[in-house]
């Protein structure tokens, strides 16, 4: 099993920055693709990024393309959401999962194990 903590979060103003963490127990990180995704209140949880096992690919929501990136540190256990241009709907619970699928994994389904999440918000 993997067991996710998250960290990272806050309230921010428009335009800032926040990074997000996600550290991973046991010794099989590698073996897991990661990604993050959020929950504003009252919305379905949402697919923001994903990071291969290798880091060699990336994928993003187009909500969140070229303002959020993505990385990995397998020595580590960790994986990271650097957001940048930050905006109010972006106010949400973040979320990191592991998924031992493969290809591009964008669905809630297609992730085995979860973090219990850390909260965002963006005030204007």
């Amino acid at each position: 099993q993997v067991q996710l903590v998250e960290s990272g979060g806050g309230l921010v103003q428009a335009g800032g920055s926040l990074r997000l963490s996600c550290a991973a127990s046991g010794r099989t990180f590698g073996y897991y693709a990661m990604g993050w995704f959020r929950q504003a209140p009252g919305k379905e949880r949402e697919f923001v990024a994903y990071i291969s096992r290798n880091t060699d690919n990336t994928y993003y929501s187009t909500s969140v393309k070229g303002r959020f990136t993505i990385s990995r540190d397998n020595a580590k256990n960790t994986v990271y959401l650097r957001m940048n241009s930050l905006k109010p709907e972006d106010t949400a619970v973040y979320y990191c999962a592991a998924g031992s699928s493969y290809g591009v994994l964008v669905t809630t389904r297609e992730y085995d194990y979860w973090g219990q999440g850390t909260q965002v918000a963006v005030s204007s």
